[in-house]
């Protein structure tokens, strides 16, 4: 099926980063290939459009094996958006003291209730440099490959439609059967899991 073009903007702010809130620096500084799970995570929010409105997707993912090991979905893309991201990522994997976590600058991530939550979690914050995106590389190129992959290719009626076609993308496809080229062209799954065995 061909892309649905007419039913996607061409540009529209996920995140607002004129604001007054404080910025952390860029501890990341584009050191992408990271040597254990759970070290790094990188995180973004991107939107869907849909029938009934939009619909707004943040991620949050391991730069390790390139999984994504927390997301969150809402018809809005306040704090609470990416907090719930942040927290299904705890959640599942439980990683140690000192995580560092990269986002842009966006208010969502600058906010007084998200670096509460990285504070109670021992978390380190790191953001890119203003205006550039290639500081998140790793989070913007898995949106380019979901668009490109599955949204650009459907047009929804709902959010729970869409919804349900992005959670079986992440879960069912993207990180058990996608293959990575910095994988070693293994998904992320798999790829975790020969490491733990080698």
């Amino acid at each position: 099926m061909a892309p649905n073009l007419e039913s996607q903007p061409s540009s529209w702010p996920t995140t607002d980063s004129k604001h007054d809130k404080p910025i952390s620096p860029n501890l990341l500084d584009r050191k992408f290939k990271v040597g254990q799970p759970d070290q790094v995570y990188v995180g973004d929010i991107t939107y869907i459009h849909t029938q009934e409105g939009w619909l707004y997707l943040a991620v949050v993912i391991d730069l390790y094996s390139r999984q994504v090991v927390g997301w969150s979905m809402a018809e809005h893309m306040r704090t609470k958006l990416v907090n719930d991201a942040l927290l299904m990522a705890i959640w599942k994997r439980k990683p140690d003291k000192g995580l560092l976590w990269h986002t842009d600058r966006g208010s969502q991530y600058a906010s007084e209730s998200h670096r509460a939550l990285l504070k109670q979690h021992s978390i380190s914050q790191s953001m890119s440099r203003k205006g550039n995106c290639w500081d998140n590389a790793v989070s913007e190129s898995f949106f380019h490959t979901l668009k490109t992959e599955l949204i650009h290719h459907e047009t929804y009626q709902t959010r729970s439609t869409a919804k349900q076609a992005v959670f079986e993308y992440i879960e069912v496809f993207y990180n058990r059967e996608r293959r990575h080229s910095a994988n070693g062209y293994l998904s992320p799954v798999d790829y975790e899991l020969q490491q733990m065995a080698a």
